[in-house]
């Protein structure tokens, strides 16, 4: 029984995969961000140029 709690203990695989895990969510909230940011802007040009077509 020791030497399972000891081996259990040693192991990094979770570690690693918990790490990639917060990189992808990371990443994400960077590109929901920017295409958040992205649209918003596009919102108002497209409005702009309505607003000078009437």
């Amino acid at each position: 029984m020791k030497s399972l709690i000891a081996r259990f203990a040693q192991d990094r695989s979770g570690a690693t995969a918990i790490e990639y895990g917060l990189i992808a969510a990371g990443i994400a909230a960077v590109v929901i961000g920017a295409v958040y940011s992205l649209g918003s802007n596009i919102t108002a040009k497209f409005t702009a140029i309505d607003t000078a077509m009437k």
